[in-house]
């Protein structure tokens, strides 16, 4: 089920990320989001984090807010991996100012597990780290990150400090992120510290879970 291999990693104890990258636009057509996605997962893999990617869109992504919606519903597997991930990588664009329905849809699939518990009765989210990516060439940056932040957080993910990063075209101009020739020093910065955050918090919850009561 994953679409893009795992990247290098560290050793056995090494942590890992996972992207779901919730575009519109199917495979193999370029994506910004996904573009800024890899950017991502890149500056993980330098950190020693093994990491995967799934294009939402590209599965049988039943709509629903259960586990399993049934008749052959690809959820069940990409939540495996979020299940086996220490960090999750939630990238969509901005549509008319807000997130993509594809990110709306994986939150609403991710509402399941707030009723589900691990082996010390703890939310099972618990001690995974999320963070935010957005891309768009209209406003509404801070406010889709905002969304998105609210319900991870509802699930059980721990935000990091500066846990969200985004790039925003001039408004109603036609210019996207994967036709940069280059990051912008500030987005880049952005970026380096959202995973070099989000890699500490994910280091200090494996070495110090959430405590059950």
């Amino acid at each position: 089920m994953t679409d893009q291999p795992a990247g290098s990693s560290a050793g056995h104890d090494s942590l890992s990320a996972l992207a779901l990258v919730c575009t519109l636009t199917p495979s193999p057509t370029p994506s910004s989001t996904e573009l800024m996605a890899r950017h991502l997962l890149g500056r993980f893999e330098a950190r020693g984090v093994s990491t995967s990617s799934v294009r939402i869109v590209d599965h049988d992504v039943k709509r629903g807010v259960q586990v399993d919606m049934g008749d052959g519903d690809e959820w069940p597997q990409i939540r495996e991996q979020v299940l086996a991930a220490d960090i999750l990588v939630l990238a969509t664009p901005i549509w008319m100012g807000h997130p993509a329905s594809v990110a709306q849809q994986v939150l609403e699939r991710l509402n399941a597990d707030l009723s589900e518990t691990d082996d010390a009765g703890r939310p099972i989210m618990y001690d995974k780290v999320a963070t935010v990516a957005v891309v768009g060439n209209e406003d509404g940056a801070h406010h889709t990150i905002a969304q998105m932040f609210q319900g991870l957080n509802d699930v059980g993910f721990s935000i990091p400090a500066q846990g969200g990063t985004y790039w925003v075209g001039e408004a109603m101009q036609t210019v996207d992120y994967k036709d940069l020739g280059a990051i912008p020093d500030p987005v880049a910065s952005t970026h380096d510290g959202l995973v070099r955050n989000a890699v500490h918090l994910a280091r200090l919850l494996r070495g110090q879970a959430y405590p059950a009561e």
